[in-house]
């Protein structure tokens, strides 16, 4: 096992490693100020400015590097290019049967007034309805663990200029999923994206997709359109399973597989799960995938409970990050923050994916706070010791990464200064009455010598 100075120092040098891979099409400035708050992040675990740059150790005064940090982040546009990289690198953890899960969240802010483009958002830890932001997130799950890496992540807000609706936003995530992975891995999305023209697109792409849907759809069953409930009050589970809930109790369900059709989209064979045992109304699951009957079923419910770690990826995002905490005034900001927290996030979770194998991942997980499930018996969601022991290990050292930074050319200003230019006046002055009393006296020399 590592002592915390080589273990800071084996950090500091996988997270070059890391930064090196997605910079690629940066230059020297946009390379620092990237590696910067993304160390500072690490260790930090804060979104706060303030916290980011006393992380860097840097040794100039704190408002200096604040101001240079919150300058970069009002103006760093190479957000595409680093997004490019970042994928590449995830889909290292990423296979043909990855589950792709898709949500959406907020930022709430209900005592901010100055923060641009600032919309309505309903805060989902209150359900009041507070200003803020929201955020569409897709997060793959990786192959070995099944743990939450985003692959897309945007801030927006109904307020902005260029604002069309919330479906183009959800589409044009779809699209950017689609160019990226193609048509691999399994889509699942809860009932807030119950709706045709989603049902639509992943027709058209022939894209495999679990969406959870709402009482009140319409569905084609036995060549008879009905209300999806009803359909559903027909069957009351052919198969019996047990399955883990997300506290790790188990949980008895009865599910059944029913062919279907939407009215929508006459032609198009589709299966709908249903399953008792998760409330009084049962969980109703519409997908593609098609198989035999126990093996489908089992397989869609199975898929569908993994959408729950999209929902612990959120909440270690605000309470690991403090997320909802940020102080950056400007919308591309805000973008740009979140970004660099999502390539954060990113490396902790390939670094997840090594801890069973990996002697540098079992000694950062060594150096967490234990961190334990409400029956006090079991360690949770890995991601949060991987983090608490990153920041717990950089919190002991002084150094910062200066010294792996890339030296930048300052080019040295050609203007004169305001303190050379009125001593350069002054003196010329002195020279020109100098100048000009020795003419005068030579003028007399030469009186008296005639």
């Amino acid at each position: 096992m590592y002592n915390y100075n080589r273990l800071a120092e084996k950090i500091k040098k996988k997270s070059k490693f890391f930064i090196d891979k997605v910079s690629g099409g940066l230059n020297r400035t946009e390379y620092r100020f990237l590696f910067q708050m993304f160390y500072g992040l690490l260790g930090s675990g804060s979104v706060l400015l303030s916290e980011i740059s006393r992380s860097l150790e840097e040794n100039i005064t704190l408002k200096k590097t604040i101001e240079r940090l919150s300058r970069n982040l009002k103006t760093f546009d190479k957000v595409e290019e680093i997004q490019s990289n970042y994928i590449k690198e995830v889909s290292k953890v990423i296979n043909d049967e990855t589950v792709f899960c898709i949500d959406h969240t907020d930022i709430a802010k209900p005592k901010s007034k100055e923060l641009e483009s600032m919309g309505r958002v309903r805060d989902g830890s209150t359900g009041k309805i507070e200003n803020g932001y929201k955020i569409l997130e897709i997060a793959a799950l990786t192959k070995e663990n099944k743990m939450p890496i985003s692959v897309y992540s945007r801030v927006f807000s109904p307020e902005e200029d260029n604002y069309i609706s919330e479906n183009r936003e959800t589409l044009d995530a779809f699209r950017y999923l689609s160019k990226e992975f193609g048509n691999i891995g399994i889509r699942t999305l809860d009932r807030g994206f119950d709706n045709k023209k989603l049902y639509e697109y992943f027709i058209d792409k022939d894209e495999k997709f679990i969406i959870r849907a709402k009482k009140n759809r319409d569905v084609i069953h036995k060549g008879k359109s009905q209300n999806i409930l009803d359909v559903t009050k027909k069957y009351k589970g052919k198969y019996a399973l047990t399955f883990k809930s997300k506290n790790e109790d188990a949980k008895k369900v009865k599910i059944s597989y029913i062919p279907i059709e939407l009215p929508a989209f006459p032609g198009v064979n589709l299966t709908l799960v249903t399953v008792y045992g998760f409330g009084k109304i049962p969980m109703m699951l519409i997908t593609n995938i098609t198989s035999n009957e126990k093996k489908i079923a089992r397989t869609v419910l199975k898929v569908y409970l993994l959408r729950w770690r999209i929902e612990e990826y959120f909440k270690f995002k605000k309470q690991q990050f403090d997320f909802e905490n940020i102080r950056v005034r400007k919308l591309k900001a805000i973008r740009n923050l979140n970004q660099i927290l999502t390539l954060v996030i990113g490396f902790i979770g390939i670094l997840s994916e090594e801890q069973d194998k990996s002697i540098f991942v079992l000694s950062v997980i060594e150096k967490a706070n234990a961190i334990f499930d409400k029956n006090k018996n079991k360690i949770t969601f890995t991601y949060y010791r991987i983090a608490q022991g990153i920041q717990n290990t950089l919190a002991k050292t002084t150094t910062g990464i200066r010294y792996l930074l890339p030296k930048v050319k300052y080019v040295k200003n050609q203007q004169l200064s305001m303190f050379k230019r009125s001593n350069i006046e002054k003196y010329t002055s002195l020279a020109s009455w100098f100048w000009g009393n020795l003419k005068i006296s030579f003028f007399y020399i030469n009186l008296l010598v005639i």
